[in-house]
């Protein structure tokens, strides 16, 4: 699903914020990332999706070399992909359902096919009754659910999660995981970046530890290994 051979990230101001990253996940795999702030958590993340490129190395999702993709194939590539962001990023002018069927309309998905796939993916969230509602009308935890449907409506093979509960009280947090535990069970990928301890040791998953910018565990049925 996911492989990354000897890949280096260097800013511009010198830092290297990932070196000799090697990587396999596989499909059907649920992957924490942890580490310490500023360890490369969220640059390892945004490789994957390319939101940033790497410096040095190779990088292969679902068999494509993302680092060779032309400009016109990248959005192809990213309909396999759905992201969750901590900050959830609705667009705030548009209700439940029209920014989950916006993820649709950017890819010219037919729009009898939006109409739908939309519900579905908000009734699988529990959020079918709220389709309407503003984002404004929403809590912090049913944002993240709206974000969660906009991110599974194109049905990706993956999906990437960069702190998906950090602004979530903890009840909230245990019903988003839910929702993860039900998408990954469905053969659905899943990468999660997170700081959240208790999550990580009680839904026992593969560990990815970074420190420094390096890989310096990768375990099965691990734990989080850091105080938070």
């Amino acid at each position: 699903m996911i492989e990354m051979f000897d890949v280096w990230k260097t800013y511009p101001n010198g830092v290297n914020a990932l070196q000799a990253i090697n990587i396999k996940i596989n499909k059907g795999e649920f992957v924490y990332v942890v580490g310490p702030s500023g360890a490369g958590k969220s640059t390892f993340i945004k490789l994957m999706y390319r939101e940033e490129r790497p410096t040095k190395g190779q990088i292969f999702l679902n068999g494509f070399n993302v680092e060779k993709l032309k400009e016109r194939q990248i959005p192809q590539i990213r309909r396999n992909i759905g992201v969750v962001f901590q900050d959830y990023r609705l667009l705030p002018n548009l209700t439940a359902y029209e920014n989950v069927s916006f993820a649709m309309e950017v890819i010219e998905a037919p729009k009898k096919l939006i109409r739908k796939r939309v519900p579905e993916v908000l009734e699988l969230v529990g959020l079918k009754e709220k389709m309407n509602a503003m984002p404004n009308q929403l809590s912090g935890g049913e944002q993240q659910r709206v974000a969660l449907a906009r991110a599974l409506v194109n049905s990706p093979s993956v999906i990437i999660a960069d702190e998906p509960t950090g602004n979530l009280d903890p009840d909230t947090s245990w019903e988003i995981m839910d929702l993860f535990e039900k998408i990954n069970f469905r053969g659905t990928t899943i990468v999660m970046a997170t700081h959240n301890k208790e999550i990580v040791n009680k839904l026992r998953k593969r560990v990815i530890a970074i420190e420094n910018g390096s890989v310096v565990r990768d375990q099965q049925r691990g734990e989080y290994g850091y105080e938070s």
